[in-house]
């Protein structure tokens, strides 16, 4: 397995996360894997994800899971093979909508990255960067994802900051996508 299996894609929303994490994957010479997280639950989130999977065409291998990563992770990632987790701002989402315990379901992810036999590339939003939000959910939910974010990029052994299209490389050696 390559020395950083695991990478952690982070910017805000719209800053080619997305887009870079995908070309990474393409650009591996790995069998590429998207695992969604998204659900589509009104018309500008099907047209997103329509979007999504016209970009990728069609050389993927699709896996739907909205909440279980910890359980679906270690069943796809195998060597030969490139996970994109696409991603962890939803996921997070999901969690908190389905009322799940969000700490143990973080612990959960964090223990299964740190022992898959196939790479993976996750893609997170940063949130925290902005104003605080005047609501207790908005509250809650970017203090989890700054959490689940740190738990990530903790285990990761390449983290990657994208703004404006551009990346740039917080951990680990830069890789492919015009690195």
């Amino acid at each position: 397995m390559p020395a950083f299996a695991t990478t952690l894609v982070i910017g805000g929303q719209k800053s080619g996360k997305s887009l870079y994490a995908e070309r990474l994957v393409a650009e591996s010479g790995l069998a590429p894997v998207y695992l969604a997280t998204a659900t589509a639950g009104d018309a500008e989130m099907a047209a997103r994800i329509a979007a999504h999977r016209g970009r990728r065409g069609s050389g993927w291998k699709l896996v739907e899971e909205p909440l279980e990563l910890a359980g679906v992770l270690p069943e796809i990632a195998r060597p030969g093979a490139l996970v994109l987790v696409d991603c962890l701002t939803l996921w997070l989402s999901n969690l908190i909508g389905a009322e799940r315990a969000v700490e143990q379901e973080i612990e959960r992810l964090t223990a299964a990255l740190a022992r898959l036999a196939g790479p993976v590339v996750l893609v997170s939003n940063e949130v925290g960067s902005g104003i605080v939000p005047d609501n207790a959910l908005a509250r809650s939910y970017a203090g989890h994802l700054g959490v689940l974010n740190q738990r990530v990029a903790a285990v990761a052994g390449r983290v990657v900051l994208v703004t404006a299209g551009l990346p740039l490389v917080l951990k680990g050696a830069a890789v492919g996508a015009a690195a």
